[in-house]
């Protein structure tokens, strides 16, 4: 059994605000329902998520209607939130953590990332998919994607964690989840010789994996996932279009 945080405390300040009509994104509607309840109706529902932690502001969800969720108020910053909902998990645990704008998200998607995890011994697990994967079910999303050795990829809106770490490595973390939507950014953090292999398409995902191991001493993994759920957000109209 493990937790799930969800974080839904982002201001509706980007591309949807024209479109969302709400303050936050988590509660930007999608037939009636704010976005995030989908994102928690699918962890209910999951036999292996024992409780799902929101951070997210009050009114935008009746938490009575779940059985497993409980609200905690969002911090100035992702990272803030982050770190409050994890002061309230299992410290010994993995926890699931899940953006609140990725609405297409299943249960088969997630299962698939987790079961991915546990062929692996590390303390942070990061899904990526290819964008072939993206492009055969979503062709008219437009997602960031990077050029590695194996494949072209985007990066996913789950991870799993250990609590530790996230607390030990708050600031290298918080670095990461700024530069996530920018890889070339994110790979300077690694290194030059990472940044020329990256813009050559010649870097490899166990490349990346030794590179963040070295820096942080933590034991990191790269899940590939076929699911493209797990890889597409809603952060623009025509995918809250097609979400809709």
């Amino acid at each position: 059994f493990m937790e799930a945080i969800v974080l839904g405390g982002g201001l509706n300040t980007g591309p949807l605000k024209a479109v969302g009509g709400t303050r936050y994104e988590a509660g930007i509607p999608i037939n009636n329902r704010p976005m995030v309840e989908y994102i928690i109706n699918v962890l209910e529902e999951m036999e292996e998520v024992e409780k799902v932690l929101v951070v997210i502001p009050d009114g935008i969800i009746t938490p009575e209607k779940w059985r497993k969720v409980k609200i905690l108020p969002p911090g100035e910053r992702m990272i803030d939130s982050l770190i409050h909902a994890i002061q309230h998990a299992e410290p010994t645990a993995y926890v699931l953590v899940i953006a609140s704008d990725i609405p297409f998200i299943t249960k088969e998607a997630i299962r698939d990332f987790l079961a991915n995890c546990r062929q692996r011994p590390a303390e942070i697990y990061y899904p990526f998919v290819p964008k072939t994967a993206v492009h055969a079910k979503y062709p008219s999303t437009k997602r960031t994607y990077v050029r590695l050795k194996e494949a072209t990829v985007t990066g996913g809106n789950v991870f799993l964690i250990q609590p530790r770490i996230l607390l030990a490595y708050r600031d290298r973390i918080e670095q990461a989840i700024a530069l996530r939507k920018h890889p070339i950014k994110l790979c300077r953090m690694l290194g030059f010789k990472f940044l020329v292999k990256l813009l050559t398409g010649q870097l490899r995902v166990a490349e990346i994996e030794a590179r963040v191991e070295e820096i942080l001493q933590v034991r990191g993994a790269g899940i590939l996932s076929l699911y493209p759920e797990i890889g597409v957000d809603v952060d623009k109209p025509r995918d809250l279009a097609l979400a809709r």
